[in-house]
Order: structure tokens, then sequence, then C-alpha cells
């Protein structure tokens, strides 16, 4: 059994080209706040997905969907990053690969302490949190109820490590820009273009070529 990571990261994938829109809100928004807006940029998720979770119940926090949140990953090199690569998946509207995509990183137990202190709520998950049968967990000291072998592995050949490597921190109501710590990209030209995106704000992550990152 591998223990939970004293600090987990956790991670945010987005194509480059909303990152413009998502300095100028101030930070990342959740679903519920996207719909209907134009010119945020290219949306990856999965359309279904996406209105399912708009009424998907974080269990724990009444009144709370997963859809009012902002989710992250324990990982970087996701289940949803692969679904993205192959680009084959019925529901997947976006064929443009991996390449552009953009990892934000945070580190959750700084994001808990700022969502404490602005009063908003976050909850994490044991799988995906679109599953109707996924587990949410709304205490630190319920980190150890992740399945951290499967999340930091890369083995999802069995469908108990794939659910559990889809593990989500869910923060409520939006993610602060200034609490990304650093931007993780494939190659040195999106890198140069995530530095070009960002240019002018007063918060500036580290950005970092993290190959490994991706398939």
């Amino acid at each position: 059994m591998v223990p939970a990571p004293s600090h987990p990261k956790i991670y945010h994938i987005l194509h480059i080209d909303r990152l413009p829109s998502v300095i100028a809100s101030g930070g990342l928004l959740p679903d519920v706040q996207m719909n209907g807006r134009n010119g945020q940029g290219t949306v990856i998720g999965m359309h279904d997905l996406k209105a399912h979770r708009l009424t998907r119940p974080v269990v724990g926090h009444d009144g709370l969907a997963v859809g009012g949140c902002v989710p992250f990953y324990f990982c970087s090199r996701s289940m949803m990053l692969y679904v993205i690569h192959r680009a084959n998946h019925a529901s997947l509207a976006y064929r443009g690969g991996q390449r552009p995509i953009v990892h934000l990183e945070a580190d959750m137990r700084a994001v808990v302490e700022w969502a404490n202190g602005q009063g908003k709520r976050w909850a994490f998950t044991l799988g995906n949190a679109s599953a109707n049968y996924a587990e949410f967990r709304i205490s630190l000291a319920q980190l150890r109820d992740v399945n951290w072998q499967a999340v930091l592995g890369t083995d999802f050949s069995t469908p108990a490590n794939k659910d559990a490597k889809q593990a989500e921190f869910l923060l409520e109501g939006g993610f602060p820009w200034e609490l990304v710590e650093r931007i993780g990209v494939i190659d040195n030209l999106v890198a140069a273009q995530v530095a070009d995106a960002i240019h002018g704000a007063a918060h500036r992550p580290q950005v970092e070529i993290r190959r490994g990152w991706y398939y």
C-alpha cells in the first residue's frame, strides 16, 4: 500500500487557447458558470459527462454539484489525457491531441487552506466523480483512502486501477489563478506559447517542459 503524499499535488488540464480567458477571469471557473460563455477557448471534456456532473451531488455537501466545482486530478498523465491522446472516444468532440494541452499544478493543502479561509467547500473522490458509485471524502484525514498506488502509477489495465487513477479533488465555485504553482507542457514550442499567454499576468507560474506528464 502506497501512503498518501504529505503534500499532494493536484492537476487541471486545459487547452492552451483557454489560458487568456482563465487569466482574465482571475482563475478557473466551474462548468455551471462556463455554460453559455463564448470566446473561452477549446473545450476538451466529454459533453455528456459534463452535463451529468451539473446535477451529480457532491456527497457530504448539501446543494453542491460536481459541476459547481473546479475539478483536479491527483496525478499528471491522467486517464482523461490518455483519452485525448487516443482521440477515438465517441463522446469526445475534441480531436486535437495532447500537444496543446497544458497542466496547471497546485498544492492541495495550500488550496484547502485558502478554501477554508474563504468559506469555500471542497471534497475529493476515490474515483471518477462522474460515476454514480463514486465515493466522496471531505476530510484531509481520509486522504489515506485514495488508492495512491493506482493514482501515481502507470498501470490502468484493470477496471479498479482505471477508476482509482481518476480520483478527483473538487473546489467549489472557482479556483484562483494565483494558486497555480507550475505549468507543465509537452515541448519548447508550447512553453513559448504559454509564456506569451501569461506575459501580462500579475502572477506568472513557472513554466516547465514535462514530457513525462504526457503519453
